[in-house]
């Protein structure tokens, strides 16, 4: 089985996206209010987003990892602003995330910048090229592409910076936000005017080895395009979105249900790539000892640490309980909740289907998830790591439809591959 990871590792080619004309985007702002973004000292002036003398970070509510973004801004003589790049939400974006400057490089006062802080670049990491923006108070075009590790920014359609994310943290080992593959957006604000305009995003999906799948007998079972060959549980369920190559949940909506397979399977190898792309609520959940039972304090009563909300999974052969979580729980993705919390299974049975460990990655990241399901035995890789081996599902149907669940949360999937067995 390990020959075939490499097929669906997340290993973008170099910008993938030029290849894509027919792109689909979506508006980031509607022109009239900042619904989709929280922060303080930004508001709407003639249909742009405007940084007041109180403008701090302004945030998106939902993460992106690939995508094009556009936008058009202008400056005020001597502006500071930023754009964060795959920020967590919270601590200083430039080290957490990245910072792309939006900055008026012609004032003087900015003479003695390094390199790496004029307009363009991304802060500490690369200086972009200048001498592009056009004069203080007219509107400019901006491109930022993240796809991968792969960056680059365009401004008012020439190139300015290129770069490689993971060759920078080579260079920058210490640089946490280089690290990461998604996050939210942000303006990032020194309380200097700055305004923004017509700002779309077109969401890209990770990169797979098409050929190698086929050439390994895998079939993909989502187009990118449409729901051909799915079928929500519920006839108006409305939630289910594909568009360019990803299959996305848009979260809590009226009628919203899980998504099914018109095709019933047996053994099989389901691989895909998934990621949460939004946020959710503080909640307490508890923490899983390796035998599956629930951690408990010296008064008897179950330890719990306070994780964001975000829940869903993939039932098996059409069983509900014979899901294979994907969740932010302490105890990771890859659980089968419905055969660890059932008293009447064995302790070995329990045990198993509790994983090694959480191999999920940062929120807002793609993941990787292969499912193997042989009779009623089950193994479960996340990112590689195997976190489910060889864990015995008793009474779990010889065969059935798969579901992708909701519950609740945004979450996108991509990438779907399977191999009958």
């Amino acid at each position: 089985m390990k020959r075939l990871l490499p097929l669906f590792a997340l290993v973008a080619p170099v910008f993938a996206q030029d290849a894509k004309p027919h792109l689909k985007t979506r508006p980031l702002f509607n022109g009239k209010d900042l619904t989709g973004w929280h922060g303080e000292g930004y508001v709407v002036e003639d249909g742009a987003i405007t940084c007041t003398p109180q403008g701090r970070n302004l945030v998106t509510d939902d993460t992106f990892a690939n995508y094009i973004l556009d936008f058009e801004f202008k400056l005020t003589p001597g502006a500071n602003n930023g754009i964060g790049l795959h920020y967590p939400g919270t601590g200083d974006s430039a080290y957490v995330g990245m910072e792309a400057q939006i900055l008026d490089s012609t004032d003087p006062k900015y003479k003695d910048l390094k390199p790496y802080q004029f307009h363009g670049s991304l802060y500490t990491l690369v200086p972009a090229k200048q001498g592009l923006l056009k004069p203080v108070g007219e509107w400019n075009k901006e491109r930022i592409v993240m796809d991968g590790p792969n960056v680059r920014i365009e401004v008012n359609g020439e190139v300015a910076l290129r770069a490689n994310l993971d060759e920078l943290n080579k260079q920058f080992p210490k640089h946490e936000g280089a690290k990461r593959r998604g996050g939210h957006l942000a303006f990032l604000g020194h309380g200097d005017r700055v305004s923004y305009r017509n700002l779309t995003i077109g969401e890209l999906p990770p990169a797979a080895n098409d050929a190698g799948a086929v050439g390994a007998g895998f079939t993909r079972i989502f187009d990118g395009q449409t729901l051909t060959g799915w079928k929500p549980e519920k006839a108006d369920d409305e939630s289910w979105v594909p568009v360019n190559g990803i299959l996305k949940h848009i979260g809590t909506a009226k009628g919203a249900s899980q998504l099914w397979t018109e095709k019933e399977y047996g053994d099989f190898i389901l691989v895909f790539n998934w990621r949460w792309n939004g946020t959710g609520p503080k909640m307490q959940r508890p923490i899983i000892l390796p035998d599956g039972s629930e951690k408990k304090g010296a008064d008897g009563k179950p330890e719990t640490v306070e994780v964001e909300e975000l829940d869903s999974g993939v039932y098996l052969r059409g069983s509900s309980k014979s899901q294979v979580n994907l969740w932010n729980w302490p105890v990771g993705s890859g659980e089968v909740y419905g055969y660890r919390t059932d008293g009447s299974q064995s302790a070995e049975v329990r045990a198993a289907v509790t994983p090694k460990e959480k191999a999920d990655r940062l929120l807002g990241e793609w993941n990787t998830t292969q499912i193997i399901v042989r009779g009623d035995t089950l193994k479960v890789l996340v990112n590689d790591k195997k976190v489910i081996d060889g864990a015995k599902l008793p009474g779990m149907p010889a065969k059935g439809k798969l579901a992708l669940q909701h519950h609740g949360a945004s979450i996108d999937f991509s990438n779907i591959w399977i191999k009958e067995l």
